[in-house]
């Protein structure tokens, strides 16, 4: 069983072993720099991968050598004013890289071509075998058609290179987009493995006042990495992803690409800004509240960035985000050139040379149309006419002065209106977590050897996990993973188990491999409770019965790609029936649903929702006990009416099947357990369900097992109820509060009580 059980262990480890060729380092252009010609060579290894590389470090060089030397039909795609640039900077490197616009352009006995985003509709994807994505964070949209259409698109194209400085501009998650496209693993997938659902607030000083306001997405919630999961999301990135910022980041020498000072400067206008409907103003409510703001202080904002503009000799760049604040600007510095939207390719990019040639003092665009691939170290002072929510656009923008080669201080002057510093606060807070999250997958991948990584094998996993045993008169506490230390129990040696499991996906309580609840998806999360159900029954004396405790789960659209409930009892059943035992019976137990609402803040039980659409109301899920057997003769009758812990009134009310009068608070109590990396998820099984299954299903002095024993709920009971106990867990935290408390109900039962003393008296 170990054998086996240790490869799905090494299964369940997110490592993407790489589908390319092997490349040696003479065969890549000798233009490249080494820490580039590294970078290619494990990006050609991989065969499908990201290189999140900062600006400035030759991304472009990286994916055109890496699509000659895969040695297929390429088609990199990339925004347009960049395409026009890589087909010259190819011939740098002696490649003939050809723009087309169409599939019937493209020609049988070339391999390179080139195409801008908005043309991707017209190509074929089966006529190539390899697609570049330059400037990759295009895929950031969740929901976006452009993100869609290339995952869908390239789904089968063998090799997939993604290229960007900002993989994901707004938080984390967005890498699920680029793990996506290059088949790594779906969306779904990575969410269940590493994020949790959780809201957000934020906190806003106005007028003196602090202010929280609650934001959230389309769902109500949004994604947070797990606390447990970070370590292993960064090892998980690793595998696929390259991040660089600088070339000692892979250990060569930064001579050559250390960047000079970059210095922001603020410009905060006045402006006593009241909302229509509102008598005073409390903060931005979304995008066109916003927008508002914009326009009234237009005058203003444009008044002031020209004042900079025009008191100073050096080039600038003004970026802008509305039309009409490229228009007011442009009126307003005289040797300026605008470049908007509306223009020709030909047009923009005939602008954006002489710009940076020099025949222009002031280029006047937005980031939208010059801010990604663009190299203007010709220039060191730039001004934000105003600020969108994109600290993607804030970042390009910025890099396209501030980057290797540039040898001047850059300053960046920001003009915006008091009303706005939320706007500035969210643009620095992503820019922080862009950071750290360049700073680990740096940090992991500097960890392994680039063109050594591979698949760990069987052999490559540890087993031995922390291991110990704690004793006591009747019982016995194991600190490990379950599956294994299962394996010690002798076979026909437990009288009745009862347990909670985690349910599958919901919730995980480390970033163990052994963790149940540390599972990709539903699938993987039964596959490894599969082996805790054979030990159990291998362990379990013939005729007696387990007892799990389990609920149904909510299915969320995000993860599961549909709102409802996903019966979790049910598949339980199914997976013990499958591994030999006999489906006995289930009790459920009664729960508020007023109080359930509250908790979980679940539209479905709200009564709000009456008013609005009754289709989407539901009950409340409640608890279910599933009662199994595993088959054979029992050879020692339970007998709960002769050792007068049941009598026939109880029994009617227990055998209904509804178990009511069990508080929901009836709980050991669990603050202790929880560490400071736990999640909001320490849920101990409530006492009196635990009783009812002890008292029905075992008898006094017997042995109760429970292999997820977190806090020692169920072998405290029984305990408590004159029963053996032998209680296993993985969680350190967990199993040091579990000791204590049977320890603490092992001196509550020693110790005598009046009536002990009192029948004592009687007896003699």
């Amino acid at each position: 069983m170990l054998k086996d059980y240790k490869q799905f262990v090494t299964s369940k480890r997110a490592v993407f072993g790489g589908v390319g060729i092997q490349i040696e380092t003479i065969a890549v252009h000798p233009l490249l720099m080494p820490f580039q010609r590294d970078i290619v060579r494990w990006a050609c290894a991989k065969g499908r991968c990201a290189v999140f590389a900062d600006t400035g470090l030759g991304k472009t060089y990286i994916q055109l050598e890496w699509a000659r030397l895969m040695g297929k039909n390429t088609l990199i795609i990339a925004p347009l004013t960049v395409a026009r640039q890589t087909v010259r900077m190819a011939k740098d490197i002696s490649l003939e890289v050809r723009y087309v616009r169409s599939q019937d352009q493209v020609t049988p006995g070339h391999a390179l071509w080139i195409t801008n985003y908005e043309m991707i509709e017209h190509f074929d994807a089966s006529q190539f075998g390899a697609v570049v994505l330059d400037e990759s964070s295009i895929l950031k949209a969740l929901d976006g058609k452009t993100r869609r259409l290339l995952t869908d698109m390239f789904a089968d194209t063998p090799y997939r290179l993604a290229c960007t400085a900002t993989p994901a501009p707004n938080d984390r998650t967005e890498i699920g987009n680029h793990a996506e496209f290059l088949s790594i693993c779906k969306m779904n997938e990575m969410l269940a493995m590493f994020f949790v659902h959780a809201n957000k607030e934020t906190v806003t000083e106005v007028n003196g006042y602090t202010l929280r306001k609650k934001q959230s997405n389309d769902n109500g919630q949004e994604w947070r990495l797990k606390h447990h999961a970070e370590e292993s999301f960064y090892h998980w990135m690793a595998t696929w992803a390259m991040s660089i910022r600088r070339p000692s980041d892979l250990g060569y020498d930064d001579d050559g690409f250390n960047l000079p000072a970059l210095t922001i400067h603020p410009h905060w206008l006045d402006f006593d800004y009241r909302p229509d409907d509102k008598l005073v103003f409390t903060g931005l409510e979304g995008l066109s509240d916003h927008r508002n703001v914009l326009r009234k202080t237009l005058d203003l904002r444009c008044a002031e960035t020209a004042r900079q503009v025009n008191g100073d000799t050096d080039q600038w760049i003004v970026w802008c985000h509305l039309n009409d604040e490229s228009a007011m600007m442009a009126g307003l510095i005289p040797d300026c050139v605008e470049v908007v939207g509306a223009d020709s390719p030909e047009k923009k990019a005939e602008a954006i040379e002489a710009f940076q040639d020099g025949k222009y003092r002031v280029l006047v665009t937005k980031p939208s149309i010059a801010g990604f691939g663009m190299n203007f170290q010709n220039c060191h002072q730039q001004a934000f006419v105003g600020l969108s929510y994109s600290w993607e656009e804030w970042y390009q923008a910025i890099r396209r002065c501030y980057r290797f080669g540039q040898t001047q201080p850059v300053d960046v002057h920001v003009v915006m209106s008091t009303v706005e510093r939320e706007v500035y606060e969210t643009v620095m807070n992503k820019e922080r977590v862009a950071r750290s999250m360049a700073e680990q997958l740096i940090t992991h991948v500097r960890n392994y050897e680039m063109n050594q990584l591979s698949q760990p094998t069987a052999d490559d996993v540890n087993l031995t996990v922390q291991a110990a045993t704690v004793t006591g008169e009747k019982w016995t506490a194991m600190l490990g993973d379950s599956c294994q230390r299962l394996t010690e129990l002798k076979a026909n040696s437990v009288d009745l188990s009862v347990y909670s499991p985690p349910f599958a996906d919901l919730y995980t309580y480390s970033n163990s491999e052994f963790d149940l609840g540390n599972s990709k998806d539903y699938a993987e999360f039964f596959r490894h409770y599969a082996y805790i159900i054979r030990e159990v029954l291998r362990v379990t004396k013939p005729g007696r019965s387990t007892c799990v405790h389990t609920a149904d789960i909510p299915a969320m659209a995000v993860r599961d790609g549909y709102i409802g409930i996903k019966d979790f009892p049910g598949d339980v059943v199914r997976a013990y029936e499958a591994e030999g035992w006999v489906f006995f019976g289930r009790a459920v137990v009664a729960k508020n649903p007023q109080a359930q609402a509250i908790r979980t803040k679940a539209k479905g039980l709200l009564f709000t929702q009456l008013r609005k659409d009754s289709a989407d109301s539901r009950p409340a899920i409640l608890d279910h006990i599933l009662i199994f057997k595993k088959p054979g003769e029992n050879a020692v009758p339970i007998t709960p009416v002769l050792h007068k812990e049941m009598d026939n009134e109880t029994w009617i009310d227990w055998a209904s099947g509804i178990w009511t009068g069990i508080s929901e608070s009836d709980t050991l109590q669990y603050t202790t357990a929880r560490d400071a990396n736990d999640e909001k998820h320490v849920c101990p099984l409530q006492l009196g369900t635990i009783e009812r299954c002890i008292k029905l299903y075992s008898n006094p002095d017997e042995t109760v097992l429970t292999p997820f024993m977190g806090i020692g709920s169920e072998a405290y009971e029984a305990i408590r109820l004159g029963r053996k106990a032998i209680g296993i867990e993985l969680k350190q935290s967990y199993f040091d509060t579990a000791v204590k408390n049977l320890r603490e109900i092992e001196r509550v039962t020693r110790a005598p009580t009046l009536f002990d003393w009192q029948e004592r008296e009687a007896e003699s």
